[in-house]
């Protein structure tokens, strides 16, 4: 079962703040069994967000004809969390730590991210050093007290601390994450100094596991964002009961699963990626949906463009994610941080990205953006910066009677005289060649973050089908994909509020994490059977109740059980399956066994005689993936009339050409459309470039597909000779 699954008698709704628009999505089972949706884009109000949300509930229910009391279960991802960790706009943060590690947040990994940069710049610091406080503790790896915590000391720290006005306080003492004792001591003498208005987080709670630098930089950075996103859901929750919506609410996480309002705001660091998770779990329901087995998932909303890799039906997913990169995208240049997290790559391109010239006057987009406020020029709120949505209008392929669902008017003088003030006078170019100049530059640069995060995977993209949605994706899906070496792309039902759509379909999870270091061969069964088991409980705990308020029956929830092994003396691990049942002698070497397996694949050798540890333990307890419905392709059948033929601007020809313009509802199963064309829906426009076709499918899904070149064939990696070794 899933949050998809739950009474058939009461609606759902979802809710996706993004930077520039709050997408809802309202769902409920008519008395035929098939599932209505109602859906809209409303503008973020980024000073209090819950506004939004409530002004798009009342639009839904307004237009569905509903009562609040017909709501029964609310699903909410929002990005709140991120852009605060991005911006820096968090709470004034706290440090204490055990003596001598003061500087492990500013030392990091010892390392440089680019090592031949002379002006390297770090990411700004969440908790800078004058907060950073110490005290007289050390716990040994094996528990051992070597000094014990100096309570005076705690106490002293806290006065310093309430004179510094401080609003949140991480604790990170070393051994933390498996004896906690010192911490959690800590933890209430502040909380006597401090008082109950100030936030106290302890590492062996928001992140018990091994690796200081991240262990403390994962705890400062949710201590950096409790106060916010507390104060936040706690208003939402508020705005929700005077509304009449009193059924549960849950919130998206990270990982790609569901959790109770009261674990968010206690751990809010697993929210950072909520939004994304969504369009990957939306992503990942498709490809199943239209039997594809390799899907990547291309979202592009206002603000942000992400990118997800999917193979057998789910999502790849990892423990550790860098927030607000700074630069190039480079791993090392953001913030680190431990939680689970789907595997994507998200880069600043969105609609309300900002294009300019550069002092070598080329163009470049992002990555800021102008967000909701003021937003891009052409929608009249004070903004004067050209983005990319500028771009779109100006080269004919947004309807300005439709857009957003008619609710926003928008002004193409102002977006020419943004580009041709912005780009095209610097440049010498005209209305058309800035606003296409500035589309192929947002184009190229979510096409190599593709290929960038593909290859970091050994991943081929012309064998992957690419599922496009997000209010911009569909935009500039076809000429994504024909850099990519993409043939075919579906532009799903919905896919402007394509996240949202995919909090609907998401699971309802909780993952337990701890670390337990020691070789494997040695590990006691029994203890480790007491330590899975007792993990398991914890998650059940946060589950269950959440599943029991959405009418999933308990007794269909799955577990899974998972551990991170390395060879002894390496420093990276690789996640293990633990076997079903209770473990013994024999499980262990089925352990041992498929980690080098899995060391194979992933290296292609083993190393014999050497030990094998296990570093990290992982209990995840969930609802069932939704089931889905299998779609189809109806026989082809002759394409509807259009609404009208407008002109559009096509970068291959470099002219404009008559694009016809459909409107997306009224094209039935097995319509085929030849491009150009453009299909028109409330939240997005789908864009059908020559040489492009496109059929809807028995689901309402549009499938496009692109004439492969001469050297290529239809989702294959194109052969090519080897090259010969030159003669020396």
């Amino acid at each position: 079962m899933s949050a998809a699954n739950t009474s058939r008698r009461q609606a759902r709704l979802a809710a996706d703040i993004g930077g520039t628009f709050t997408d809802l999505v309202l769902e409920r089972e008519a008395a035929g069994g098939e599932t209505q949706r109602h859906s809209c884009k409303v503008l973020t109000t980024p000073r209090a967000p819950e506004l939004g949300v409530m002004h798009g509930i009342a639009r839904l229910l307004a237009e569905s004809g509903l009562t609040p009391a017909d709501i029964g279960l609310v699903l909410h991802g929002t990005t709140l969390a991120t852009n605060a960790l991005i911006e820096r706009k968090g709470a004034r943060t706290a440090l204490l730590t055990t003596e001598g590690f003061r500087d492990v947040l500013e030392m990091g990994y010892e390392k440089r991210y680019e090592q031949y940069d002379v002006n390297i710049e770090r990411p700004a610091e969440l908790v800078p050093r004058a907060l950073r406080f110490t005290v007289r503790e050390r716990l040994a790896a094996d528990g051992t007290v070597l000094r014990a915590l100096d309570d005076a000391a705690v106490k002293r720290a806290g006065d310093a601390m309430k004179a510094a006005q401080v609003q949140a306080v991480a604790v990170g003492f070393l051994h933390a994450y498996a004896w906690p004792a010192h911490e959690q001591r800590a933890g209430k003498l502040l909380a006597d100094v401090l008082g109950p208005e100030v936030t106290i987080c302890l590492s062996s709670e928001v992140c018990p596991e091994m690796r200081e630098y991240e262990r403390f930089s994962t705890t400062a950075a949710n201590a950096y964002v409790r106060p916010l996103m507390a104060g936040y859901l706690q208003r939402l929750r508020t705005g929700l009961d005077a509304a009449g919506l009193t059924g549960p609410l849950l919130m998206m996480m990270s990982g790609g699963g569901l959790t109770t309002l009261d674990l968010a705001a206690r751990y809010p660091i697993r929210l950072v990626e909520s939004g994304p998770a969504g369009g990957a779990i939306l992503a990942a329901t498709l490809g199943r949906e239209i039997g594809a087995n390799k899907v990547m998932a291309f979202d592009m909303g206002g603000t942000t463009a992400k990118v997800c890799l999917i193979s057998g039906g789910e999502p790849e997913r990892a423990r550790r994610f860098e927030i607000g990169r700074i630069y190039r995208n480079l791993k090392g240049s953001g913030l680190p941080v431990r939680i689970p997290v789907i595997e994507l790559v998200e880069i600043g391109a969105g609609g309300g990205s900002i294009g300019r010239v550069d002092a070598l006057s080329r163009i470049t987009v992002g990555p800021d953006s102008a967000g909701a406020e003021p937003g891009p020029a052409c929608y009249g709120r004070g903004g004067q910066a050209p983005t990319v949505t500028d771009a779109n209008l100006v080269l004919g392929r947004i309807d300005t009677t439709r857009f957003a669902g008619g609710r926003l008017a928008l002004d193409e003088g102002a977006a020419r005289a943004a580009l041709a003030r912005d780009i095209g006078a610097p440049l010498q170019l005209d209305a058309a060649w800035s606003a296409a100049g500035l589309c192929e530059i947002v184009e190229e640069n979510m096409a190599n973050a593709a290929r960038v995060h593909a290859v970091e995977r050994g991943k081929a993209l012309p064998e992957f089908a690419m599922v496009a949605f997000g209010g911009a994706a569909p935009l500039h899906a076809a000429r994504v994909a024909a850099k990519l070496g993409i043939t075919h792309v579906l532009v799903p039902r919905g896919a402007g509020v394509g996240s949202a759509i995919g909090f609907l379909r998401a699971p309802m999870a909780f993952e337990v994490v701890r670390s337990s270091h020691g070789r494997l061969h040695r590990a006691d069964p029994a203890a480790l059977d007491a330590l899975l088991a007792a993990m398991q409980a914890e998650a059940r705990a946060v589950v269950a109740p959440a599943a029991r308020g959405a009418g999933v029956d308990e007794a269909t929830l799955r577990l899974e059980r998972l551990a991170e092994l390395r060879y002894e003396g390496q420093g990276h691990e690789l996640q293990i399956a633990v076997p079903a049942g209770r473990l013994s002698a024999a499980a262990l070497a089925q352990m041992r066994a498929d980690f080098e397996a899995a060391y194979l694949r992933n290296y292609g050798l083993t190393i014999p005689g050497a030990e094998v540890e296990v570093v990290t333990w992982s209990v995840t307890v969930s609802t069932p993936p939704v089931q889905v419905a299998c779609a189809t392709l109806p026989p082809a059948s002759a394409a509807a009339a259009p609404l009208s033929t407008q002109p559009v601007w096509d970068p291959t020809a470099g002219r404009m050409l008559p694009f016809a313009q459909h409107w997306r509802f009224d094209l039935p199963p097995g319509t085929r459309l030849q491009g150009p064309a453009l299909i028109v829906e409330h939240e997005t426009t789908t864009v059908l470039p020559p040489g492009w076709s496109a059929q809807v499918d028995s689901l309402g899904h549009l499938h496009l597909q692109r004439r492969p070149l001469p050297t290529e064939r239809p989702n294959e990696l194109p052969t090519e000779k080897p090259t010969e070794k030159p003669t020396e």
